[in-house]
C-alpha cells in the first residue's frame, strides 16, 4: 500500500477514503496565540510566501482526492507534475484569495468554495489539514466534512516544546541537558545554570514557529542583554520558556511516524539535515544513521506514539532529534504533531526515488525583480529538471512561493526542490548547480 492508502487505513480505516487536503502551514500561529513571546520573536518571511506553501499539497493527492489552493496553479507547471507522475488529484480554489491570509481563512471567506465542498459529504470524505485549529474546526462545521485528526485543544496542547520535555522526562528518553520555566523570574538561574555548562544555551518559546521563537545565548553577556529585555515584564509575569544546553557541530535529524486511530504507531522516515561551509542546504534522505541508532529512534517513535495516543492525539508526527559528533543521539528536542516538510515528499519520493538512489530535500532562495513563469524555471534549469523518464534530476514540488511576494517589486522567493541522483555527495552537488542556474535566471530578468 502506498502512502497516501497507508494515511488513510491509519487515520479513518479505510483505505479508500477521500481526502480533502487543506494545507495551512505554520498552524503554530494559530496555537500560540496569547502565548508570551520572546524579543524578535515576531520577524518572520513573508506571509505571503508562507501561505503559498499550500501547494504542496497537490504532491499528497491520488486521483480521487481533492486539494484547496488559494489560487489557480500556472498551467505549465501542473501540467509539468501531471506528466511525471507526481499529481493525481482534483483542486479546488478560493474564490477570496488574500494574499495574507491561510488557505483556510481563504476558504471561510469563498462561498463558491464552501458550496463545493459541502458537496463532497458523501460518509466517505474527510477534511485533511496540515495541523488542526479552530479556523479548521470551523472550516469543517461550515461543510459538513469531517476532520481526520483530533480538536484542536488537543493539538494546541501536544505541540509545545514544555509538553515535548515533559515527555521526554517522563519516558525516560535521552534528554538534552535543560529546565522549564513558566514565570519570568525562572529565568535568570535556568539561563546560568546552562551557560555553567560551557556550551552556551538557548532559549526556546514553546509554541514557536518554524525555527523562530528561539534565541541563543552564548555567553553571560548576551543572557544580560536578554533578561534586561525580558525582565520588563515583571518576575511573576509568564514565559513558558524551554532553556537548553546548546550541543556544538550536532548533526540535525528529523523523523516521521504515524499514531493511528486504534493507538498503532507506524514508522515512516527519517532525514537528516545537510550543511556545507555552515550553510543549510535541505534534508538528505536516506539518512546514514547506525543499526543502533536507527533502532532507538524507532523505539523513541513508539514510545513517543503511545503518549500521544493517551492525550488524545491522532495523526502524522515529525520529531526533531539530534546526534552529536560523540556519537550520542538526543531522540526528541520537539514534537511537530502535525504534517511536515517530510510529509509532502513521501508520495513522490515512493514513487519515483529508484532503488539506490539518494535525495535532498532543497529550499532554494531567490531574489527576483519580477514574476517569472515555470515555462522560465524549467528552460534555466535545463537537464537538470526531473522528466520522469530517468533516474535523476531536480523535481519541482512548490512553484507558488516563487511569485507570491511579486506584488512588492523587488522581493524574496522560493523554490522547493527534491534533487534526485546516485549518492548523497552527487545529490548534493545537483542542489548547487540547480540554484546557480536559478539565480542566473533572476539576476538575467
Amino acid at each position: 500500500m502506498d502512502f497516501a492508502g497507508r494515511l488513510k487505513r491509519d487515520l479513518v480505516g479505510r483505505a479508500d477514503a477521500r481526502f480533502v487536503y487543506l494545507n495551512n502551514f505554520e498552524v503554530e500561529r494559530s496555537w500560540s496565540v496569547g502565548e508570551p513571546k520572546l524579543p524578535g520573536s515576531g520577524i518572520a518571511f513573508a506571509n505571503a510566501t508562507v501561505n503559498r506553501m499550500e501547494e504542496m499539497g497537490v504532491l499528497l493527492a491520488e486521483a480521487a482526492d481533492v486539494v484547496v489552493l488559494k489560487a489557480p496553479m500556472d498551467e505549465e507547471y501542473a501540467a509539468y507534475l501531471h506528466g511525471i507522475g507526481a499529481a493525481a488529484g482534483h483542486v479546488l480554489t478560493a474564490d477570496d484569495c488574500d494574499p495574507s491570509r491561510t488557505v483556510t481563512e481563504d476558504a471561510l471567506s469563498s462561498p463558491e468554495l464552501l458550496q463545493a465542498l459541502r458537496n463532497l459529504a458523501d460518509g466517505n470524505t474527510y477534511l485533511m489539514p496540515l495541523g488542526i485549529s479552530r479556523a479548521e474546526e470551523r472550516l469543517a462545521q461550515e461543510t459538513g466534512l469531517p476532520l481526520a485528526g483530533p480538536s484542536a485543544a488537543v493539538c494546541t496542547a501536544v505541540n509545545g516544546k514544555i509538553y515535548s520535555r515533559g515527555l521526554v522526562e517522563s519516558t525516560g528518553l535521552r534528554a538534552v541537558p535543560g529546565e522549564v520555566c513558566v514565570t519570568v523570574g525562572e529565568l535568570p538561574d535556568a539561563l546560568h545554570r546552562q551557560l555553567a555548562r560551557g556550551t552556551g544555551a538557548v532559549v526556546k518559546e514553546s509554541l514557536g514557529v518554524s525555527g523562530r521563537g528561539m534565541i541563543k545565548v552564548a555567553n553571560d553577556k548576551a543572557a544580560a542583554r536578554l533578561l534586561r529585555l525580558i525582565g520588563r515584564r515583571g518576575a511573576d509575569s509568564p514565559a513558558n520558556l524551554v532553556v537548553e544546553s546548546w550541543v556544538a557541530g550536532a548533526e540535525d535529524l528529523n523523523y516521521q511516524f504515524v499514531v493511528g486511530r486504534s493507538g498503532v504507531v507506524r514508522f515512516e522516515t527519517v532525514k537528516a539535515a545537510v550543511l556545507r561551509n555552515g550553510v543549510h542546504q535541505g534534508h538528505r534522505f536516506p539518512a546514514v544513521l547506525s543499526e543502533a541508532h536507527t533502532a532507538e529512534l524507532t523505539e523513541a517513535a513508539q514510545l513517543i506514539g503511545k503518549q500521544l495516543y493517551a492525550d488524545g492525539y491522532t495523526g502524522m508526527v515529525g520529531v526533531d532529534a539530534m546526534l552529536s559528533p560523540y556519537g550520542t543521539l538526543y531522540p526528541c528536542l520537539e514534537i511537530n504533531a502535525r504534517f511536515n516538510m517530510s510529509t509532502y515528499q513521501s508520495r513522490i519520493t515512493e514513487r519515483l526515488l529508484a532503488p539506490g538512489m539518494h535525495g535532498i530535500a532543497a529550499t532554494i532562495n531567490l531574489r527576483p525583480s519580477r514574476a517569472h513563469t515555470f515555462g522560465e524555471v524549467a528552460d534555466a534549469l535545463g537537464d537538470l529538471l526531473f522528466d520522469g523518464t530517468g533516474r535523476t534530476g531536480v523535481l519541482v514540488n512548490n512553484f507558488a512561493t516563487l511569485n507570491a511576494a511579486a506584488a512588492e517589486g523587488s522581493f524574496h522567493g522560493r523554490i522547493y526542490a527534491v534533487c534526485l541522483d546516485e549518492g548523497p555527495e552527487n545529490a548534493l552537488a545537483l542542489r548547487t548547480e540547480a540554484e546557480l542556474r536559478l539565480q542566473k535566471m533572476v539576476e538575467s530578468a
